[in-house]
């Protein structure tokens, strides 16, 4: 599916029979001016998306800030002019694209500031908690995170329910003599299924729902055995912008946060027709 088949599914959604609102009002061929605006400051993101829908209904598109950018409340972002209806027709869709998006990109860059400034190797990720992937995705990567996988089909990640059904060394056997493509990464919970997997040969172990001290304490079990430096240390669970920094310290690899798409805070940005 590309981009703008993805997209027009959102605007087709919001006005499945037309804007009846623009029809009944808007003489046919009005021409119209209109600029999107920030009503805060952040990390913009959905340019690319707004762009691609507006271009698609015929609207002229010039782009003053482009995906990344940071912005300051009042800072124009885009620029239209085309067919009034158009722009009204896609209008609500482009707003909450780039709302949501610019809402996730804008909290990634903090954390991923946050997190640097206390040590600069620790990479920030999202999961797989949303449902609008191609958007959220993207976002977390314009704000400077890691997407981790993509979908169920990019790595092998072997979690508690699989463990359930197959004992740990067995699935990470399985999984290496499914793929030799695939990064195979197991979650675990214990100090003492952290050195199995690692010995197993996962290329990743998750810590999920330890604690710092717990953490610390299986990395230090993990130099001790000489299996810190065949693995990476993925941690999870519990994690939040306020104590994002404890888990940074510690010697680990990645953090993921499920809260970077599950919880979104949508970003402030308004379209306005300039009257002529």
């Amino acid at each position: 599916m590309t981009r703008i088949s993805y997209l027009l599914r959102f605007v087709e959604e919001d006005a499945p029979f037309g804007d009846v609102t623009s029809e009944a009002v808007i003489p046919e061929g009005t021409k119209a001016r209109a600029v999107i605006i920030a009503k805060q400051s952040g990390v913009i993101a959905g340019v690319g998306e707004a762009k691609a829908l507006f271009e698609h209904f015929g609207v002229k598109v010039e782009v003053k800030k482009r995906d990344g950018d940071e912005v300051r409340e009042g800072d124009v972002i885009i620029e239209l002019l085309g067919d009034a209806r158009a722009i009204l027709l896609v209008e609500r869709t482009a707003l909450n694209v780039m709302g949501r998006m610019s809402g996730i990109a804008t909290e990634v860059r903090k954390l991923v500031e946050k997190v640097k400034a206390v040590n600069p190797k620790v990479r920030v990720a999202g999961t797989r908690k949303t449902l609008l992937k191609p958007m959220d995705k993207r976002a977390i990567l314009i704000g400077g995170g890691e997407p981790h996988r993509f979908s169920l089909s990019d790595a092998i990640l072997i979690k508690d329910n699989h463990l359930a059904l197959v004992p740990l060394e067995e699935a990470i056997r399985r999984a290496r003599e499914f793929s030799v493509y695939k990064v195979v990464e197991v979650e675990v919970e214990r100090l003492e299924d952290a050195l199995k997997a690692a010995k197993a040969g996962a290329d990743v172990i998750m810590l999920d729902n330890m604690s710092p001290e717990e953490i610390a304490e299986t990395v230090e079990a993990l130099r001790r055995e000489g299996l810190r430096d065949r693995v990476r240390i993925e941690v999870s669970g519990g994690i939040t912008p306020q104590n994002i920094t404890e888990y940074a310290r510690l010697d680990v690899d990645v953090i993921s946060l499920g809260y970077l798409t599950h919880s979104v805070r949508n970003f402030d940005v308004s379209l306005e027709i300039l009257k002529e």
